[in-house]
């Protein structure tokens, strides 16, 4: 089932249209009110921890292309946290020392976001705005020449700790992924040395690496970021050309379940009898509390209920390889099909998805 092609906006609105993956209007907004909150409150604790005068800046013009990459872009690597405080406090001292030791402004200029630069990428917190830190060290005139070296720390480095802060518990209270941490690579849940299931075929880490090189070009995005991003798009694309098999399609209806507060023996048995691998558990409103397999049964417990797992689960209207992820894993060996007040409509297992993604294939590569 294909998908219908956005239409491309019009000449007159282009200039609206996100430049940026994965862009939307509401990510706009959040961004906006970020850098409103961010900037607004680094200027006003610092001019309560500094004082108000000529004789020192609030806040360092630097920090406003900071907040546009914390606030706008926070999975960049360019907006962590050390890259901001170690960025433009690190910049700034060598652009410090760099126009203490360069009287012409012009040549101190380059050299010192050279140097920044480098600075930046040995100690591996490169950042955009750094660059703009080490030049306004240089170009500052009296006022940042006077604070010597104390300005790199003060204001520079106290206002990337304040914002840093600041954003921090903005991006916790709008439940974004910040500090940013890609998702850690799938292991073997067997504990061997093959690869897990989900990397056996397709790309690997060293293909990524291969393509990085090919192109000889540096992307803003880390590069286990952009392998999760490339198999998300394997699975995208397998679930549009098959995304008319529908988890209702191949789900089974019959299925085999038992109650929280029953006896682990019965749940043991019940797996043994139907020689199934996963048994729901429903809660006593008769929804789904969880499942338990012959791992669970294996601890000791009064009842189901004490020992179960948390259940992979789906719609009827869900496309069925949708699921991939999820029993891929190593872990769940089966999903479950509820309704929208959690009750069991059905089960898919890791057999069911196997057989229809077998007659998904082309005749012509099912054929030997």
């Amino acid at each position: 089932m294909s998908h219908p092609q956005k239409p491309k906006p019009d000449g007159r609105f282009r200039m609206f249209v996100p430049i940026l993956a994965g862009a939307t209007v509401r990510e706009r907004l959040i961004a906006c009110i970020g850098a409103l909150i961010g900037i607004g409150l680094t200027g006003l604790i610092s001019s309560y921890l500094l004082g108000q005068g000529p004789h020192l800046p609030l806040i360092v013009a630097p920090m406003g292309a900071s907040a546009v990459l914390l606030f706008a872009v926070p999975a960049s690597p360019l907006a962590q946290p050390w890259s901001i405080i170690g960025g433009n406090t690190i910049s700034a001292l060598v652009g410090i020392i760099t126009a203490s030791l360069i009287h012409d402004p012009i040549i101190a200029s380059g050299v010192g976001v050279s140097l920044a630069i480098a600075a930046m990428s040995l100690t591996r917190c490169l950042h955009p705005p750094g660059g703009a830190a080490a030049l306004t060290a240089v170009l500052g005139g009296p006022v940042v020449a006077g604070w010597g070296l104390l300005f790199p720390f003060v204001p520079v480095g106290l206002n990337s700790c304040i914002l840093v802060a600041l954003g921090l518990l903005f991006h916790k209270l709008a439940r974004r992924n910040y500090p940013h941490i890609a998702a850690k690579a799938p292991v073997n849940a067997h504990q061997t040395s093959d690869l897990p299931a989900s990397l056996r075929v397709g790309f690997r880490e060293e293909d990524v690496d291969a393509a990085l090189a090919a192109f000889d070009e540096t992307f803003d995005i880390a590069r286990d970021d952009l392998g999760r991003l490339l198999q998300q798009v394997e699975l995208q694309a397998t679930i549009r050309v098959h995304g008319d098999i529908r988890c209702a399609d191949i789900m089974s209806r019959d299925v085999i379940a038992i109650d929280a507060d029953a006896d682990p023996a019965e749940a043991r048995e019940l797996l043994l009898k139907h020689n199934i691998r996963t048994l729901p558990v429903k809660d006593e409103n008769g929804r789904l509390a969880g499942t338990v397999g012959l791992r669970e049964l294996s601890r000791s417990a009064g009842r189901v209920g004490d020992i179960l797992s948390k259940a992979a689960t789906a719609s009827d209207s869900d496309p069925a390889f949708s699921l991939l992820p999820a029993l891929t894993d190593g872990h769940a060996h089966a999903a479950i099909v509820i309704d929208g007040e959690c009750r069991i409509l059905g089960l898919i297992s890791q057999t069911d998805l196997l057989s229809a993604a077998a007659r998904a294939l082309p005749a012509s590569r099912a054929k030997p």
